[in-house]
């Protein structure tokens, strides 16, 4: 374990800064320069105090993850990002660049996920582990030093990377402290969107804690027997259940405020106008607005396939007719495998396999 304080640990570093006798102001310009403006290390530096740089740099961690290598969409502009954590696992971020110039990143929250949706590459790793706080955020630091190397400023933040977030529960509201306290990012609550596949009780938690966040429900289906075909997940927290949560979410969030519902067009699976009208009775008088998401194919999961240009164009109009905001995703970063559900997962398994086996070894 690391003796290092974390850049991201307020209390530490306001001590460390007394300690060592220098200008709180100075501090306040090192965080936002690293933090808010996503200048290189070296360059954030100088707004410390020469004489206490040495000493405070050889005692604080910026980076608990090492960009391991760097992959850009020839396609249209999104990035994937392999870091390594100090444990040796690989996890994934992706820069998207959106055509609007918005730039969003998303996070991992996890290595692994132990949700095992049916369409999802991560969910066949094998493996769960939870990320630390700094793990998460250090994510969005150097992302946004990449960012700034662009000139373009990381606007949005969307936790749809590797692993379930409420799995991980109290690391991802501290990252969601950290991500909100103006001496750190200052990012606003209404630019960071959690994805969950459905933890009704977490989602509840989250909200009465983070009002103003935005929250994703990954449903893919209105139909309990179909949505447990693709959501293991969903024996265990049926439809009604989930229906419950976003009642109360409407209740506690903001009424400009809306529940994001991502729903996977999965060819021949749930994607009928049957599919679509059952969508509609489930949702209705419910605050919520629906992402119809295209299937980017996976190689461990051969009998999936996504469904058509029109079949999804059919189902949105479907939606729309029945009053609900719906909006038709399409991909980006699928010639770098840096689309939804095409996250890394052979490495990890060979490094967990490893571990394992120096661990029965050692017994």
């Amino acid at each position: 374990m690391s003796s290092e304080l974390s850049i991201y640990d307020t209390p530490a570093i306001d001590r460390l800064r007394h300690e060592l006798r220098f200008d709180p102001h100075a501090l306040r310009r090192y965080r936002n320069a690293l933090l808010k403006h996503g200048r290189a290390d070296a360059d954030a530096a100088t707004e410390l105090p020469a004489d206490v740089r040495e000493e405070f740099l050889r005692r604080v961690g910026l980076h608990p993850l090492e960009l391991h290598c760097r992959n850009d969409s020839q396609q249209d502009g999104a990035s994937k990002l392999l870091f390594r954590t100090r444990a040796g696992m690989l996890i994934e971020s992706v820069i998207l660049r959106i055509a609007t110039g918005r730039t969003t990143l998303c996070v991992s929250s996890q290595v692994g996920c132990a949700a095992a949706c049916d369409f999802c590459a991560t969910g066949k790793m094998g493996i769960a582990q939870n990320l630390q706080p700094a793990e998460i955020l250090d994510q969005i630091t150097q992302s946004r030093q990449i960012l700034a190397t662009e000139g373009r400023q990381l606007r949005n933040l969307v936790f749809m990377g590797m692993g379930e977030p409420f799995h991980n529960e109290e690391n991802l509201y501290a990252t969601l402290e950290a991500l909100q306290a103006p001496e750190l990012f200052h990012q606003p609550p209404s630019r960071i969107l959690v994805s969950t596949v459905g933890l009704p009780n977490a989602m509840i938690r989250c909200a009465r804690r983070f009002p103003n966040l935005n929250l994703a429900l990954s449903l893919h289906s209105a139909n309990q027997e179909t949505r447990q075909q693709i959501i293991p997940l969903a024996k265990r927290f049926p439809l009604a259940e989930l229906r419950r949560a976003l009642v109360e979410l409407n209740r506690i969030q903001p009424k400009s405020t809306e529940v994001m519902v991502e729903y996977l067009m999965l060819g021949g699976v749930n994607d009928s106008l049957e599919s679509a009208a059952e969508l509609a009775a489930w949702l209705d008088g419910l605050r919520v607005h629906v992402n119809l998401i295209p299937f980017n194919p996976i190689d461990d999961a051969p009998h999936l396939q996504g469904a058509d240009r029109p079949t999804r164009e059919a189902f949105g109009a479907h939606l729309k007719s029945a009053g609900l905001k719906t909006t038709i995703r399409y991909s980006l970063g699928a010639d770098v495998a840096a689309a939804c559900g095409q996250l890394v997962r052979k490495e990890n398994r060979k490094h967990a396999i490893a571990i394992k086996t120096a661990n029965l070894s050692e017994a």
